[in-house]
Parts: structure tokens; sequence; C-alpha cells
């Protein structure tokens, strides 16, 4: 089998995000036809994994709660922040990120976690978020007496869209880079930074607003996900944009007309997840009700909408002793997001110091959804010493989207010492630079992370 695939060229490669089971079986064939008699004179190495549950917090994955709640009762590998436009620029050109960051992102609970955020101006209940230098300038604001009160600037106002597309600016600055940071709502309009002002919808931002908006996070934040409450105002248009739907599952698939999924099939784009994340808050203080009762809806809503996450209220704030209700949290951590199962392996038994190291591998990604983010996969060479020495591949994660997969990984090996080697895989996390993302197999786990497949040996 290896054979077929030595030396495979870039144009054979699988397309980002198109399933195994669209690849032409002309293109197969090709393949079979030029490299089948390849490696037929050498010896190579094939094995056969078995699949097991991954039941720690996966990255980029599964609960994203608060770390002001409570104590978190499941494990969880994401944490949700919330933070003001007055308190992040509570004078014009003046930002007080370090402070947010000393403050929030170092909280007990924030630990070794990656952050999703959003930023607000209304907050209902909660201090008006609105910069008071932006009130200086002309900015109008209406009170509410609706979910609790608040304060609604005018979002139309143009003095208000200059300044948010220079705080977004300034905001991708500091962040567009950080590998700490996992996913960015869009926030800013409407009550809690939801794109809406019910029951009083003339309140919200028009469309020259929310195309500011959208267009200026895109600008600053060109290498992290994006993600909107709904597909409102020019939200609606881009096929890039993630979304967050904060009444999971209450209202995702509830058969009405503005139920979540209805919205983003009716906008074009129910297929956004195939590139951009779906998330969203459990229904405030309903846990118990979505996770033993009503479970089956709640999976069915996590199926069809392809959610990877859940948060910041989600089943880990609550404790409970409950079986079923633990039990159905592990199960839907499963089903969120990706799960990458590898299948088989192959690779030559030994390989001359300076040429390729190339590794054929079958699998599934047995989750909803992709990886979304192209971590860096590398490959492990651990001596009879433990010494380590890694080699960058060039596989994009991100390929390997829901179904069936076969992938040639190639990585160099000209800084390799002749010697017996274990080999080991790994998905680099950008902030920890450690193998982070585990595979759903029964594979021996090294100290650093490292996945153990098989043994190698590199000769002169």
């Amino acid at each position: 089998m290896l054979g077929k695939w030595i030396g495979l060229p870039s144009i054979f490669y699988f397309p980002l995000m198109t399933p195994m089971k669209s690849f032409p079986a002309f293109g197969l064939l090709v393949l079979s036809v030029l490299y089948s008699d390849f490696l037929t004179a050498q010896d190579v190495v094939t094995g056969t994994l078995f699949p097991r549950t991954i039941t720690h917090s996966q990255p980029l994955k599964g609960w994203a709660p608060y770390t002001t709640a409570g104590e978190i009762h499941q494990p969880y590998s994401m944490v949700f922040l919330y933070a003001s436009w007055k308190e992040l620029e509570p004078i014009e050109d003046q930002y007080e990120f370090e402070k947010w960051e000393k403050e929030d992102w170092t909280h007990p609970r924030a630990k070794g976690k990656h952050i999703i955020f959003r930023i607000y101006m209304d907050y209902p209940t909660k201090e008006s978020g609105i910069p008071p230098w932006l009130l200086e300038k002309g900015v109008e604001t209406e009170k509410y007496s609706q979910h609790g009160g608040g304060i609604t600037p005018n979002y139309n106002h143009p003095e208000m869209r200059k300044a948010l597309a220079k705080f977004i600016a300034a905001l991708g600055a500091r962040y567009n880079l950080n590998p700490r940071v996992a996913f960015i709502q869009l926030g800013l309009l409407g009550h809690w930074g939801e794109w809406h002002t019910y029951p009083q919808p003339e309140r919200f931002a028009d469309q020259t607003t929310t195309k500011i908006v959208v267009e200026a996070y895109r600008k600053a934040f060109p290498d992290k996900m994006l993600m909107a409450r709904y597909p409102r105002g020019y939200a609606a248009i881009p096929k890039w944009l993630g979304f967050h739907d904060d009444m999971f599952p209450a209202d995702t698939q509830n058969g009405k007309d503005w139920a979540f999924l209805t919205k983003l099939k009716v906008s074009g784009q129910d297929k956004n997840w195939m590139v951009a994340p779906i998330g969203g808050e459990m229904e405030p203080f309903q846990a118990e009700k979505w996770m033993t009762l009503q479970y089956g809806n709640t999976l069915k809503a996590l199926l069809n909408g392809h959610f990877s996450w859940v948060g910041p209220y989600c089943p880990a704030l609550v404790k409970t002793l409950d079986k079923q209700y633990l039990d159905n949290s592990k199960k839907l951590i499963q089903q969120m997001g990706y799960d990458f199962y590898i299948h088989t392996y192959e690779h030559t038994k030994k390989l001359k110091q300076g040429e390729p190291l190339q590794l054929f591998l079958s699998g599934a990604n047995q989750g909803i959804a992709p990886f979304y983010y192209k971590w860096p996969v590398q490959l492990a060479l651990i001596n009879a010493r433990g010494e380590i020495a890694t080699t960058q591949t060039d596989l994009d994660i991100r390929r390997w989207v829901p179904g069936e997969f076969k992938t040639l990984i190639t990585a160099p090996s000209k800084n390799l010492s002749p010697g017996l080697y274990r080999l080991g895989i790994g998905v680099i996390d950008p902030w920890s630079k450690q193998p982070r993302l585990q595979f759903s197999n029964k594979m021996e786990l090294h100290k650093d992370g490292w996945q153990i497949l098989s043994h190698l040996e590199i000769t002169k």
C-alpha cells in the first residue's frame, strides 16, 4: 500500500474540506498505476491501531465555562471571558489590555486554558460599557427596562462607526497572533453584545454599521476564527463566519422561523461550519433538563448544528452525582467538534539518513466538524536514551473533515542521527509548544505528550 503513496505529488492531495468519499475513483486508479510497484523490494512496517474513547479535555472543543461562576466540575479546555469596551479603552487611544490579562486571564480556573472572548457595550443589569469619551463626542443613548434594564447607544452615529473600526484594529494588533486565543465573538453590538435589541429592533445597528464591524474584525484578525450571534445585517453575508447560539438547544431548531439553524439556512450560511466553528451557550440554569430528560433533543441539535463547544453557561458548572447527567455530558463532549482516529499506518522499516520520512495513515474524523486551525503536526523520534528529535510534517490537519481519510505525511530526516527509534506523532499547540490534541487510539503516551505509533531505523 505504501508504494502507492511514496512521492505523491501535491496535485493528488485531498482538497481542503473535501471528504475522502468524494475523491474521484479515477484519481485512485491513477495513483495505483503510478506507485504500486515502488516499494515492492523494500520492507515496510504496517500496523492497525485500536480505538479508545478520549475522556480528557481536548483542545478547542467541549465546555468553555465562565471563570467567575463558581467551581467547574468537569474537564474543560477553554474559558469564556467578557469585557466591556469602557474597561479596555477608558480613555481614547489608551488601551488597558495588559490590565485585563493580568486580572482575568490569570484567574486560577483559566490556568492552562485557551480563551474565547466577547467585548460588549450594553450588558443588561450591568454598568454601561460605553466609553465616556465616546459620549462626549455626541453619541446619543437611550435607556430601556427590559431584561433588567440597560443603556443602548446610537450604533449608527458617525463617531461611533469610526471608533468601532479603530478599537477593533487595536484588538487585532494585540490578539490576532496570540496563540492562547481560540475564538473571538464579534460582540460590541446589541444587548450582551448579541447583535439584537429585542424587543426594540429599531435601536439596533444598520447595514452600514454591521458591515464596518464585520469587515474591521476580518481585517484585524486574519488568523483567528470569528463568530457572530446571528446572521443579522452584514453578518448574513460572509461564508467564512462562524456563529454562536446563546440559547442552545432551546432555540437551536425549535420549529420557529427565528430558530438558530433556520436563520443560518435562510442566509445560506448553514454550511459555514465547514470552515468556521459553531458554538454557543446552553440555556442558562437548565442543564439538568437538557442533559437528562431532554438529552435526545440536545444531542440532535448539537449534531445538526455541528457544534464544537458550549459555554459560558454549560453542564460543567453543575455539581451533581446523577450518573445519567454525567454519562450524557461525556457523550456530548465526545460528539462535539473533531474526533481523529487512526486505523492503519505504514512506513519503511529502514530509512536512509537524509531521505524523506514518509508515513501513510488511514483513519477517520469521527466527529461532526473539522479542526479549524493549521496546528503543526510533528513526528518524534525517541532513541534508547529517551532523547527526542522532532521533525515537521507537511500535514494540514484542517483537511481531515468528518468522514474517512487517507493521508501521506512527509517529513525531512537530514538532521536525524543513525539509530533505532520509537516513532511518535503529535499535534502541537502553538501556545504550549507541546503535543496537545490526542488521537482516539490505544497508543503508548509519552510523558511529553507524544503518542507512540511504531519503530523506525535510520541508516547511513
